[in-house]
């Protein structure tokens, strides 16, 4: 296994944008891609070690830049700042992941038949947009990612495999969010599912997190059965 990585420059607009990628060059031939959407704080360390996971399970990570390039928040405020004009504007948040989605399939590596989406917090709901926006891929993974619909997406047939991943004590996607998201999947047509973890606050996956006030807490038992479940999920949707 011999991991290569790198920075690639891409466009939505006028807007440059730099996704970090990486995949796996002992393996020949094309392969299919995951997309993989950063949380509220930009294309960071986080996700581009993940990238390189993905690049070991055989795919090709591309970890998707929604900011700009090299932008990133440095505290809670930053960070909101840069994330609320996408809530504000999902058609914002749906045609810059439609850059990524384009970006992606012109790598050569990259067998554009088999793409799915991932992503964190943020990054979750920017993943979900994509699919809601009627998007032609495989699969969506959102790991404790928000669930609020659009306001632009109804009677779109999302033809996307969902699979969210959600902690019972999330207190920033209330059980509200989570039954009207159900309806919504349901009442798209889309093959959904929803893995629940017990005693799993916001941001499970992150070791980083540690602010139980905030509701942001590392849970490493659904971190590992998260990606598991990710990894039972692509290899599905990949077959």
């Amino acid at each position: 296994m011999a991991i290569v990585s790198n920075t690639v420059g891409y466009l939505d607009g006028d807007v440059l944008l730099e996704a970090f990628f990486a995949y796996d060059d002992s393996l020949s031939g094309r392969r299919p891609a995951v997309l993989i959407n950063h949380t509220w704080a930009g294309r960071d360390d986080f996700v581009a070690e993940k990238a390189k996971k993905i690049a070991a399970l055989g795919y090709v990570g591309f970890a998707v830049d929604m900011y700009g390039k090299g932008v990133l928040g440095s505290s809670a405020e930053e960070n909101a700042k840069l994330m609320q004009p996408f809530m504000d504007n999902r058609e914002m948040l749906q045609k810059r992941m439609q850059a990524a989605f384009h970006a992606v399939k012109l790598m050569p590596w990259v067998d554009d038949n088999n793409i799915a989406a991932i992503g964190f917090c943020f990054g979750g709901l920017c993943s979900l947009d994509l699919a809601r926006s009627g998007a032609d891929f495989k699969g969506v993974v959102s790991f404790h990612g928000l669930l609020g619909a659009p306001g632009n997406t109804q009677g779109n047939v999302i033809k996307a495999k969902i699979l969210a991943l959600h902690g019972h004590d999330d207190p920033l996607v209330p059980v509200e969010q989570v039954l009207a998201f159900e309806q919504e999947m349901t009442k798209a047509g889309a093959d959904w599912q929803l893995h629940t973890f017990g005693n799993t606050m916001h941001a499970f996956t992150n070791p980083a997190a540690n602010n139980p006030g905030f509701g942001t807490v590392y849970q490493p038992a659904a971190d590992r059965r998260s990606w598991l479940a990710m990894e039972n999920f692509l290899a599905e949707i990949f077959a």
